[in-house]
Formats: structure tokens, sequence, C-alpha cells
């Protein structure tokens, strides 16, 4: 048996602004600093979905990468791309939209939709310097 990893990359723009309702703004800034503007900001994506599995003997695909793109684009992308995560996404309602967050909530989207392979992991690239993996644990 010969599981294999392959990884689709796709890409997204979106805004978000970190706070909590319940505290101040100086608590939030304290806390969440530019992220907590209050008329929001935005960041150009990188979204990584690798899944894993056994190559196909007969086309040698762990998963069909056209059919797994249309579906990272249906459930996630079309959803969040020029978007507020804060006000406008429905799989983030009532969450605040960390990056962290963002990811278990893509898994959460994708998970239950990939059937020929298992999901592997989410990487979300929010900045150069900034992404989290998720893995679904």
């Amino acid at each position: 048996m010969a599981i294999s990893y392959i990884t689709r990359k796709e890409h997204f723009n979106a805004a978000h602004k970190l706070c909590r309702e319940d505290w101040t703004d100086q608590q939030n800034h304290d806390v969440f600093g530019k992220c907590a503007n209050k008329n929001f900001h935005g960041h150009n994506f990188n979204l990584y979905v690798t899944v894993k599995g056994e190559p196909d003997p007969e086309t040698g695909f762990i998963i069909n990468l056209k059919e797994l793109s249309i579906l990272i684009k249906e459930k996630v992308v079309d959803k969040l791309d020029h978007q507020n995560m804060n006000l406008d996404v429905d799989f983030l309602k009532g969450m605040m939209p960390s990056i962290e967050n963002v990811a278990v909530a893509i898994w959460q989207e994708l998970n239950p939709h990939i059937t020929a392979a298992k999901l592997h992991c989410i990487r979300l690239q929010e900045t150069d310097n900034n992404y989290v993996e998720y893995f679904g644990e």
C-alpha cells in the first residue's frame, strides 16, 4: 500500500476584523492591534488543500485535481472571495474570523465532500509571514 499526498492551491481575497464585541476598543486594540480596525482590513489568501490516499491503478491519481478544484471553489472560495468574513460568509457566522478558526471552518466545509481520498491538511496563508495548518484534530 503506497499512501501519497497531493495538494491543490487556490486563492481568494477577503476582509475581516478581529475583535470581541464585549471588549472595549482599547482592549481590542491591545490584543489584536491593527487587526481590530473598525473599518476591517483585507488579505490575499492562499489556500492549500492536501489529501492523501492510494493512487488509483488505472489513472495514477489519488483524486482528480480538476474535481477537487471545483469542489474547493464551490464550497469555499466562491463564498469567501471578495467578502467580509465577519458579515458575509454563512459558514463563519458567529465566529471570530482568525485564520486559525477559518482553517477549521474550511475543513468542516470540505471534509464531508471529499470521498475519493482522505482530507489531510488545510493550510491557509494570510501573509508572506503568517499561515496556519489544520489536520482535523
